[in-house]
């Protein structure tokens, strides 16, 4: 698939250091507008690091430009909602697509490729790879940074879904939900 002069492919486990590198510039530029630099130095530790389970999973995409990564995202049929080391014990349970969301994940673009359709092309792969396997809803935890990408999508807001880091460091985001007609 490509996105005007980007390509997309599934990220492979040699893609994790670019993806990690992707992530953590996304979050230093978008970030300095709606978190504190505390809050960006914990997220930068504990948010930044790529989910080698949706890799894994083969529901992780890499956006291709100038042959490096410029951007990443994906979706998860497993229960765990946000990107970052935290765990809980069920997060590798999979979800039933029948009366449970998919979860959109981890979705950053480069700085230098913002505003191109790179995100929202990303997004709508995911939701189409998760429909083909039965998901009808869809479900993220939105950085504040991530502005008005979701809401452009059709997801609307359902609740303030702040994230306790592990050092105790608090970031505010908001849970959303998109549902597809049937």
């Amino acid at each position: 698939m490509t996105i005007g002069h980007v390509s997309l492919r599934t990220a492979t486990a040699g893609d994790v250091m670019s993806i990690a590198a992707v992530m953590r510039a996304s979050l230093q530029s978008f970030g300095r507008g709606v978190y504190n630099d505390r809050q960006i130095a914990s997220a930068l530790t504990f948010v930044t690091r790529p989910d080698v389970q949706l890799i894994d999973d083969g529901t992780y995409f890499v956006a291709v430009a100038d042959d490096g990564i410029a951007g990443c995202g994906g979706w998860s049929r497993r229960r765990k909602v946000h990107s970052g080391s935290a765990v809980s014990g069920d997060d590798a349970a999979l979800l039933d697509p029948s009366s449970e969301p998919a979860r959109i994940r981890a979705m950053f673009v480069l700085p230098a490729y913002a505003r191109r359709g790179i995100g929202q092309g990303i997004l709508r792969h995911s939701e189409e790879r998760a429909i083909e396997e039965g998901f009808r809803r869809f479900q993220l935890v939105a950085l504040r940074s991530a502005g008005t990408i979701y809401e452009t999508a059709g997801y609307r807001s359902i609740a303030e879904a702040p994230i306790t880091l592990e050092d105790g460091v608090v970031l505010e985001c908001t849970l959303m939900e998109k549902s597809i007609d049937s």
